[in-house]
């Protein structure tokens, strides 16, 4: 058995999706597809964000933000993913692969914390809305954006450093990205440290950031419900559609893929690995729709852009 002490100078194998291996170049295309939508979708809101004015707006903002989580963490996996499939590109150095394990999960961890941002500020625009603007202000915004970095960093960072201490006994990831556990599991030494602090990091975001969503929109609810007009109580519940929307389409995909990697014993590897895609994936690519349906700002300033293109 070959054992590798310097996990810097190594190289790792991705096998991609194992079991579908021959279907590589087929799985390309509707990456290649969610590939392309997120990034015109997400830079469609970035670049409209950037140009009008009328959208810098602290809920446009967060929303800049969120776009821009998602960017880097496809840019994190894809293009890899898809030479992968094309070319079958499977080495990946290990300085290469503990980066992208960090940009990932890094990103993973500012979009949910965005997204707790987001909460408050629809709790704001609901419950307390004459103080809205003195509230959100564009200083708090940018303090909510820097903390929900700092959060990615701090937690995230210690990952691939665990990592690199690893002894590993071989060099094939059975993943198709450098997946936090994926790396862990090609270890031959002692790895409670590493188990040990992922489930504190899944446990800490996904655990209290849902908590804290949960309570903004609980009092949400109990200022809904006081309401006594009925369209007062459908735009407040407008206000807020787009955002859980976008919680359902986050958080659902990444609790079932959890789920069934701890208990799924019977389900094949496959499953496993494109469900873990789609949960990176699939938020990145539905946001800009979700957004660009539900927010009546964001519609007419796409309109009023495709127009002028037409004309």
């Amino acid at each position: 058995m070959l054992i590798f002490n310097h996990s810097s100078f190594m190289t790792f194998i991705l096998m991609g999706i194992p079991g579908l291996e021959s279907q590589h170049l087929w799985l390309s295309v509707p990456f290649s597809f969610m590939f392309l939508a997120i990034l015109i979708g997400n830079g469609a809101i970035l670049f409209l964000v950037v140009i009008e004015p009328t959208l810098r707006t602290p809920m446009h903002l967060l929303l800049t933000l969120l776009m821009v989580a998602d960017l880097i963490s496809t840019l994190a996996l894809v293009p890899k993913l898809l030479f992968l499939f094309w070319f079958n590109d499977q080495d990946i150095t290990a300085k290469a692969c503990f980066t992208q394990m960090f940009f990932i999960h890094g990103a993973s961890v500012v979009r949910s914390a965005i997204l707790v941002a987001m909460a408050f500020d629809r709790f704001v625009a609901v419950c307390v809305p004459l103080r809205y603007n003195t509230i959100m202000s564009h200083s708090l915004v940018g303090r909510l954006g820097l903390l929900a970095l700092t959060k990615g960093v701090i937690l995230i960072l210690p990952m691939p450093f665990l990592a690199q201490k690893l002894t590993f006994c071989h060099t094939v990831i059975r993943h198709s990205y450098c997946d936090h556990m994926a790396v862990v599991k090609m270890a031959c030494n002692h790895t409670r440290p590493n188990r040990i602090y992922g489930l504190f990091v899944i446990l800490l975001v996904v655990g209290l950031d849902l908590l804290l969503i949960g309570f903004s929109y609980a009092l949400i609810l109990q200022a809904v419900v006081r309401l006594k007009s009925r369209d007062a109580i459908c735009k407040a519940l407008n206000t807020c559609s787009a955002h859980l929307f976008v919680i359902l389409v986050t958080y659902v995909p990444a609790l079932f893929s959890s789920i069934i990697h701890r208990i799924g014993g019977n389900i094949p590897p496959h499953a496993h690995i494109l469900l873990a895609n789609l949960y990176l994936l699939l938020p990145s690519m539905l946001n800009p729709f979700i957004y660009g349906i539900k927010m009546k700002e964001i519609r007419e300033k796409v309109g009023k852009w495709l127009c002028r293109g037409a004309s």
